[in-house]
């Protein structure tokens, strides 16, 4: 009760009551959110293996990594929107806009001849691959919203890193809980009403997200410095016109294809961070892969029932809240992100008994015992992402001064994450295709051994041994990385620029990220100029 005294104590009632109304909001966007996923990927699966059943799996691996790279566009487009208006009105107007988008195929079912099930799914007329570019521009708004949701806890409690830290904790533990609920839900309301219709929920969360948002008054909190002018007011949006917008944007993707230069010579050019690439994103990749790919095929080819996988990824996204509370808890216990990683790379083994577990068919309790057993896969992710995105921030901020122009841990997250998107989209159809045709030719099973037991085998091979790369990094739980001490404060120095008023961009633009295990951290750190 103490520490929960003094954390309702920390914040003023004013941000009190903005945290509230964010958090309230932020739970109806991840509820709806995880229907909608949950509900697309069923959908698609069914809609392409009835049209196509020898590519149906390929055909889910192209539409998921293109909503994938859909996301790093959305987050590009939206920059200079936050720029030019208020943040709390962009992310509802956002929020609004992917409530639009998520009822589009409802109302294409229901306009030729889609129906509430039955007995079975009765699906419209229409053709399965308008799903391509309404999941893609789905993904656009997805990217913007999961862009504005990470800013805009800044403006309602300033830049003070104790209050962002333990707004961003609570926000992330009632985040899963939310999405947790919502995958559950999710496949008790296809078993309901058809995975056409499951997601009706969707477009009424996230308009009621839109609404409740609406009364965040985010005036940029006190403290934030970086978004005062000289006279300690809040800096004004001010609106360019579509032609500051378009430059914006411009600027923006050229920002992003700096960053990812540099991040990539920070990366792999140094022992200290090379190892980030198998531990971030293969680990990231591995854990996307598992609830979108394999999680799908078990449900699909060995329960027949595609609507079971929102059960198993629900499990999976309760595994990621046990991890994020384990990391809370052992912050001090656990200095470095290293124990954690290795534990998820062995606990990734888990899936070896995939390929030998013969369930019956039709089972819906078969869906809760794959859940359970994925809960310990996701917990070990979730503890090594949540420890080492603190392990990133910190390490990066003491390099700050070798990059001009872009933020080192921007250009980091940059570089990490398109490397992450580039893998899923080439590895997804290919597996994905093979999936296809061992299916059709020697079972299920024989596609799980590989895809799962061998596949996932090399992952945890590649991820352990990467844990031994830092300087340090031999003991069971070392205190130090490198020799340097990360829980010294640090403030970043910036070095001299070639012009004035390229250092007071960069003063001006920072932006300190609320988790760099976001897929959107690459533009978190800089509100890009429009």
């Amino acid at each position: 009760m103490g520490l929960l005294h003094d954390l309702y104590e920390l914040y003023t009632p004013k941000e009190r009551r903005n945290i509230t109304m964010y958090i309230i909001g932020i739970m109806l966007y991840k509820f709806g959110l995880e229907s909608f996923i949950g509900s697309i990927t069923t959908l698609a699966t069914d809609r392409f293996s009835a049209t196509n059943a020898a590519n149906a799996f390929a055909k889910v691996g192209i539409l998921q990594g293109l909503n994938q790279a859909m996301q790093c566009v959305g987050a590009i487009l939206i920059a200079p929107l936050i720029r030019s208006f208020n943040t709390r009105s962009v992310l509802a107007t956002a929020i609004i806009g992917f409530a639009i988008l998520t009822a589009i195929l409802l109302i294409c079912d229901v306009a030729t001849g889609g129906r509430i099930r039955t007995d079975v799914n009765h699906y419209g007329n229409y053709n399965p691959d308008i799903i391509f570019p309404v999941y893609c521009a789905a993904g656009v708004a997805y990217g913007m919203v999961e862009l504005i949701r990470r800013v805009i806890p800044r403006d309602i409690v300033g830049g003070h890193i104790g209050k962002l830290k333990r707004m961003d904790a609570v926000v992330h533990v009632l985040y899963e809980i939310s999405g947790t609920i919502g995958a559950f839900s999710s496949s008790a309301l296809i078993q309901k009403l058809g995975n056409n219709y499951s997601f009706v929920v969707a477009p009424v969360c996230f308009g009621l997200a839109g609404f409740v948002w609406c009364f965040v008054d985010a005036n940029f909190g006190e403290g934030d410095e970086s978004q005062l002018d000289s006279a300690g007011q809040p800096t004004p949006h001010t609106s360019k016109g579509i032609r500051g917008y378009i430059v914006g944007v411009s600027t923006g993707f050229w920002y992003f294809g700096k960053a990812v230069r540099v991040g990539a010579g920070l990366v792999l050019g140094n022992r200290k961070f090379c190892w980030l690439v198998p531990g971030y994103a293969f680990a990231l990749f591995g854990h996307r892969y598992l609830e979108n790919n394999i999680a799908n095929i078990f449900a699909k080819s060995v329960l027949n029932d595609s609507s079971y996988q929102p059960i198993i990824v629900g499990g999976s996204n309760f595994g990621e809240l046990l991890g994020a509370i384990t990391v809370l808890f052992t912050a001090n216990g656990i200095p470095t992100p290293i124990p954690f990683i290795r534990a998820d790379a062995i606990l990734l083994l888990i899936v070896w008994y995939l390929p030998f577990y013969h369930p019956q068919p039709n089972k819906v309790v078969e869906a809760w015992k794959i859940a359970a057993t994925f809960i310990p896969i996701s917990f070990g992710w979730a503890a090594g992402d949540v420890s080492l995105a603190a392990y990133i921030q910190s390490s990066l901020a003491r390099v700050e001064s070798r990059t001009v122009g872009v933020s080192a841990l921007g250009a980091v997250m940059s570089f990490l994450y398109v490397l992450y998107i580039v893998i899923y989209a080439i590895l997804s159809p290919v597996l994905g295709r093979y999936v296809d045709q061992t299916i059709s030719s020697d079972g299920p099973q024989t596609a799980l051994f590989n895809i799962a037991g061998v596949h996932f085998t090399v992952l945890s091979g590649v991820i352990f041994l990467a844990t031994l790369i830092p300087k340090g990094a031999l003991r069971l739980n070392p205190e130090l990385l490198d020799n340097e001490d990360l829980n010294r404060e640090h403030r970043p120095t910036y070095p001299a620029a070639a012009e004035t008023n390229e250092k007071h961009s960069m003063a001006e633009t920072d932006v300190e990220p609320q988790s760099a295990s976001s897929p959107n951290s690459f533009v978190e750190m800089r509100r890009l100029p429009a």
